[in-house]
C-alpha cells in the first residue's frame, strides 16, 4: 500500500526506533540517579513511545519517582532522544544541545509556552545518542497520524473555533519572532553572509544527503530550486529567531489555547515569512489530500488571508513575497515527503515508483504552484 493509498481514517504504523523499552527505563532510572539527590535509586515506569509522535527522533513518555530527604519527588516526563544510525533518519544532523539552548532561550525572553526543561545529556554512552528531557505537559494536538482533516476534535470544532486556534497559533509565531538581537541570543544559529542564503543552502545540502547523493534525484524539487534562485526576493528583511516547524500540529492545546510548544529540530534565522509560509503549506498538504478523496477537510482552517491578516495584527509587519515563500515551503516539505517515502520503503511500509517524482506526496500542489496555477482562499 502507498501513502496515497492508505485509509485516511486509519493510523499508520510507522518505524521509528528499534531500541528496547524495559532496556530504556532500566537505564534512565540508572541515569536519573545521577542527576537528583534522591535517598534510593529512582523508579521509572510507564515508559512509552506516542503512538502520534514524529520520525525525526525517537519521544519517550514516562513517570519517574524518588525520594528526597524523605519526601516524595519525581513526575512525569518527556525524553527526546537523537535517533540512531539503523533508524534511517530523516535529518542528516540533530543537534540537541542547540534545540535545548533554543528553547531555554525562548522560555526566557518571552511567555511563550515552552515545556519545562530538565536535563540535557550530551554523552551518547547511554544511549547511543545524545537525549534531552522535559516536564511532561496535558493537552490535545491536531494529529496528522491519521490527518485532523478527516476527524477528530480539530474536525468536530466550530468554524470560530477554528478561526481562534489559528489566531492563537499566529500569537504564538508573533512572539516568537519579537525576541530581539536574535544572532546574539542564539549564536550557534548564526553564521556569515544572508540567513536565507544559509537557510537554502543547508536545503540543498539536506536534498542532497537525503536523496540525490544515493542516485534519488527528484526532477520536480530540482525545477523548485531552480524557481526560487530565478524569482529570489529582492529585500528579505530583517532576521528573526524561526521556530521551524511552525504549525498546530506541533503545538499541545488546552482546549484552544496553547499550553506547549514543541519541536524546536528545525529552528533557524531568517526572514519571518519563512515559518508565516510553512503555517500556511502544511495544512494545504492536509487539506489536499482531503479533497482527493472527495472530502471537505477543513477549507475554513487556516486560511492564507487569515494568517496574513492575524500575522499583520500582532506585529504590525505585512508578509512580502509569500509566493516565494510558500514555494519554498512546499521544496522543503518536498525534501522530507522524499526522504520518508525511502524510510517506508527500507522499512518494508511502502513499496517503490518508478517515477521519482511520486515521492513527493504533493507532486500536484508543487506543479501548480510552478505552473502558478494554485488556487489559495
Amino acid at each position: 500500500m502507498t501513502s496515497a493509498d492508505a485509509d485516511h481514517n486509519q493510523r499508520r504504523q510507522l518505524t521509528t526506533s528499534e531500541r528496547d523499552l524495559d532496556v530504556l527505563a532500566t537505564d534512565l532510572a540508572q541515569w536519573l540517579a545521577t542527576k537528583v539527590d534522591a535517598d534510593a535509586p529512582p523508579e521509572v515506569t510507564s515508559i512509552t513511545r506516542p503512538t502520534a509522535g514524529g520520525m525525526s527522533s525517537t519521544t519517550l513518555l514516562f513517570d519517574a519517582q524518588w525520594r528526597e530527604q524523605g519526601q516524595s519527588a519525581g513526575g512525569s516526563f518527556v525524553a527526546r532522544l537523537a535517533p540512531e544510525a539503523s533508524s534511517f533518519p530523516v535529518f542528516e544532523k540533530y543537534d540537541l544541545a542547540t534545540q535545548f539552548a533554543v528553547m531555554a532561550g525562548v522560555a526566557e525572553a518571552t511567555d511563550v509556552p515552552v515545556p519545562p526543561l530538565a536535563w540535557l545529556e550530551n554523552d551518547p554512552t547511554l544511549f547511543g545518542s545524545p537525549f534531552f528531557v522535559m516536564r511532561r505537559v496535558d493537552g490535545r494536538v491536531p494529529e496528522d497520524n491519521p490527518p485532523y482533516v478527516f476527524l477528530g476534535w480539530l474536525f468536530d470544532a466550530t468554524p470560530e473555533e477554528r478561526l481562534r486556534l489559528t489566531r492563537n497559533t499566529i500569537e504564538v509565531i508573533a512572539k516568537i519572532h519579537a525576541i530581539d538581537n536574535p544572532a546574539e541570543r542564539f549564536p550557534t544559529l548564526d553564521g556569515e553572509g544572508s540567513a536565507l542564503r544559509r537557510h537554502v543552502e543547508g536545503q540543498k545540502a539536506w536534498y542532497n544527503w537525503a536523496l540525490a547523493d544515493d542516485g534519488f534525484r527528484i526532477p520536480i524539487l530540482e525545477r523548485a530550486f531552480d524557481w526560487l534562485e530565478a524569482n529570489w526576493p529582492t529585500d528579505p528583511g530583517p532576521d528573526v529567531l524561526g521556530w521551524g516547524d511552525a504549525r498546530p500540529g506541533n503545538i499541545m492545546f488546552d482546549g484552544f489555547e496553547p499550553v506547549a510548544v514543541l519541536d524546536w529540530e528545525m529552528a533557524a534565522l531568517g526572514p519571518r515569512e519563512l515559518d508565516v509560509a510553512w503555517t500556511v503549506l502544511i495544512h494545504r498538504f492536509f487539506q489536499d489530500i482531503a479533497t482527493r478523496f472527495d472530502q471537505p477537510g477543513l477549507p475554513d482552517y487556516m486560511r492564507r488571508s487569515d494568517v496574513e491578516r492575524f500575522y499583520q495584527e500582532f506585529t504590525g509587519h505585512k508578509v512580502r513575497d509569500l509566493d516565494w515563500y510558500l514555494m519554498y515551503a512546499a521544496l522543503r516539505h518536498g525534501i522530507v515527503m522524499g526522504r520518508i517515502k525511502r524510510r517506508m520503503i527500507h522499512f518494508g511500509e511502502d513499496t517503490d515508483t518508478a517515477d521519482r517524482d511520486d515521492y513527493v506526496m504533493h507532486r500536484p500542489l508543487l506543479e501548480a504552484l510552478l505552473d502558478g496555477t494554485y488556487t489559495w482562499d
